[in-house]
């Protein structure tokens, strides 16, 4: 493999680890991408750093906390002046291309892309701003509600599978102009696909290969465990208490969720085909991994919002079978370490602006390495009324916020998360501990306040925005098809010459 190998992240929406074979599904049908994982560096313990899209991708692409960058919500903006890592990569040199969804909001939809090839599933202005100063207020017209479960099942056709289709068909595109391309640059390419994020539909084909599966039910109910406030808040944010939920709605929901992973994984066996059919394969690292999880019933909850294992663990795979041998990591580690990792991959160097970084590289992990790590988590969305910050080190699981009591699970002895240990008499020490700890790194009457602040500031802007001549922020992909395929302006046996690949 070259020193500076081109990359190819393979991104999906709401992914759950649980729901992948390489993880520990026995129901799950994903051959492609536990091929690619037992070949590959699988991280046991990834976790999202905010599990929600937008404020996820935004601790992927720049290496920062949402309390760095403002990316508390899916409707808030990421400064032109934060470098990603695909401005890295770009100044090393890279070819840097996204096929997919990146949530970005504001008028900058690159940032540090060269090219992007489609435009993205939601909007990229500041309707979507939660408002804390109303904290009991449900706005239906964008809140989840639970349609996606009692309207499970199939179809051919739904807005989300229109726009994977062409995510996937241009993502293998653009690998194929990769190949041809003679200008001596590698390539970073993101495919993003918005599967398996709800709703839980999935086409006829991907619905029948479980057919006769037996799709568990929630190992842990809502009756199982006592409710916290953040949970509370959640099911009326989701409409999830006026809404009844039976067996078979979880199972349709479930079996069609599992299907959409089935779907995805179709698509990334297409794309590493592609890589092996145009010679890429052996110089090509691929990284694997999700913005968050998908709760899928679990305590009574859907979708993300929350640090619990459902929501906020993703999966994380790093394959380059010519640099590192297959092995399991069980350090704990975050979408914040993407960055560090191109970055040290495309041989670019950090630049004195942002540092320090919130993350570290994971290349010393996939050599072999034991570090320690601590994985730092923040949710400012909706849902929540104030900020919700997470500490996950070693087995331990501290979860805190101000105006709700603290949760303190040991992952080790109890994966499922049953037992609260934040009120228990032995637990006292290591809970003014972390308590300390989170003092120690935020300050978060100041942190509330600027999110608070930052919601009202958007709301304005939308608003005026939105009176007279409204200019739409939404990307267009531009395509100059005077240069495509055969012109009289161009020479016949040069276009086909370069056309081919192997030439």
């Amino acid at each position: 493999m070259n020193s500076t190998p081109n990359a190819l992240v393979i991104m999906y929406d709401q992914l759950s680890p649980a729901a992948l074979g390489c993880y520990g599904s026995r129901v799950t049908k994903s051959p492609h991408i536990d091929r690619l994982a037992a070949a590959g560096v699988v991280f046991d313990a990834a976790y999202s750093n905010s599990p929600l899209c937008t404020p996820a991708r935004y601790c992927m692409m720049t290496g920062q906390l949402p309390s760095s960058t403002r990316g508390y919500d899916n409707a808030a903006y990421l400064a032109s002046t934060i470098p990603t890592f695909a401005h890295y990569a770009r100044a090393a040199g890279y070819r840097t291309v996204l096929s997919g969804k990146m949530h970005f909001v504001g008028p900058d939809q690159l940032h540090g892309f060269e090219k992007r090839c489609t435009t993205d599933i939601y909007p990229a202005d500041f309707g979507w701003t939660p408002d804390w100063r109303q904290p009991d207020q449900r706005i239906d017209w964008w809140y989840h509600n639970m349609e996606s479960v009692t309207g499970a099942g199939v179809a051919e056709v739904t807005n989300q599978l229109l726009f994977d289709d062409e995510v996937g068909f241009h993502a293998v595109r653009a690998l194929h102009d990769a190949a041809r391309v003679d200008d001596g640059r590698p390539f970073l390419h993101v495919a993003s696909f918005t599967h398996p994020h709800d709703p839980y539909v999935t086409r006829q084909e991907y619905w029948d290969r479980y057919e006769g599966v037996d799709i568990p039910l929630p190992e842990v109910s809502a009756a199982d465990v006592a409710a916290d406030p953040h949970t509370l808040r959640l099911r009326a944010a989701c409409d999830m208490n006026r809404t009844p939920i039976n067996d078979d709605d979880v199972r349709r929901a479930r079996r069609a969720y599992l299907g959409n992973v089935s779907y995805v994984d179709d698509w990334t066996g297409r794309l590493l085909r592609t890589l092996e059919l145009l010679g890429l394969a052996d110089d090509t690292v691929v990284i694997l991994l999700a913005d968050h999880g998908d709760m899928l019933g679990e305590r009574g909850l859907w979708y993300k919002m929350n640090f619990f294992e459902g929501s906020a663990r993703i999966p994380l795979v790093v394959h380059a079978p010519a640099r590192f041998r297959a092995r399991r990591v069980s350090t704990p580690v975050s979408l914040v370490d993407v960055l560090p990792t191109l970055i040290e991959l495309s041989g670019g160097v950090v630049t004195d602006a942002v540092a320090p970084l919130a993350g570290r590289s994971l290349l010393p992990l996939c050599e072999g390495g034991l570090e320690d790590r601590t994985v730092i988590g923040e949710y400012a969305a909706e849902g929540a009324c104030a900020p919700i910050v997470m500490l996950r080190r070693g087995a331990l699981k501290f979860v805190h916020c101000p105006v709700d009591p603290d949760q303190l699970y040991d992952l080790a002895k109890d994966p499922r998360e049953r037992i609260n240990l934040a009120g228990h008499p032995g637990q006292a020490a290591t809970v003014a501990e972390f308590r300390a700890e989170v003092a120690h790194r935020w300050d978060l009457a100041r942190l509330h306040e600027d999110v608070v602040q930052d919601q009202a500031r958007r709301r304005f802007v939308m608003k005026a925005l939105r009176t007279g001549v409204h200019t739409p922020w939404e990307f267009t992909p531009r395509r100059d098809d005077s240069n495509q395929y055969m012109r009289n302006h161009l020479d016949l046996n040069a276009v086909e010459r370069s056309a081919r690949w192997p030439r």
